[in-house]
């Protein structure tokens, strides 16, 4: 608002803001007089960000305008309000940032490979046809030790034989195993 003859802006603060009886001028007064300033400072603190320090002098405009009854019509210059607002913006939306992954969108999705349950029931079936190719004694060797979680004492004393004796059998079921395995197409 400038008076006749003065060569300068002049900031007539909130109190001039508050006599316009409607709210277009008052938003237009408001970026009439703190657009420039209030988004070279924004600028600074979104790092140059141009589109983001735009968005955070409107979202400033706003609450100022929501705000215009409450501010104190003393000041000479909304100018400290309007920064520590934009400045508690920034801070927010950096924090909001941080919280939130970014998103990428559904494309690495789709090419994501899917386990299906019929690959496990496919697997589960060759590793059980391959058991049961095992002699019977090498199959219940395996069956405590490894399908039951058994130490080779406890299988020992279940099966009632030597501890020698089952970690033999458990050493050439699973060179059985293997070549089992192989044979019907699974590899290591």
């Amino acid at each position: 608002m400038a008076v006749p003859g003065s060569t300068g802006r002049q900031t007539g603060g909130l109190r001039s803001l508050l006599r316009r009886p409607r709210d277009e001028d008052i938003v237009a007064e408001l970026y009439r007089e703190y657009h420039r300033p209030l988004l070279a400072f924004v600028l600074r603190l979104t790092g140059g960000d141009r589109p983001w320090a735009e968005d955070v002098v409107q979202e400033t405009m706003i609450r100022a305008w929501r705000s215009a009854d409450r501010l104190d019509d003393r000041t000479s210059s909304l100018m400290p309000w309007l920064a520590t607002v934009s400045r508690r913006i920034v801070i927010d939306n950096r924090r909001h940032r941080e919280v939130r992954p970014p998103e990428v969108g559904d494309g690495p999705l789709e090419n994501l490979p899917m386990a299906d349950e019929l690959d496990g029931l496919l697997r589960k079936v060759v590793v059980t046809e391959a058991l049961e190719s095992l002699s019977p004694a090498h199959r219940q060797a395996l069956t405590e030790t490894v399908l039951r979680d058994r130490t080779v004492n406890q299988a020992a004393e279940y099966l009632g034989i030597p501890v020698g004796t089952v970690k033999s059998r458990v050493y050439y079921a699973l060179r059985a195993l293997r070549v089992a395995l192989e044979e019907r197409g699974v590899t290591s």
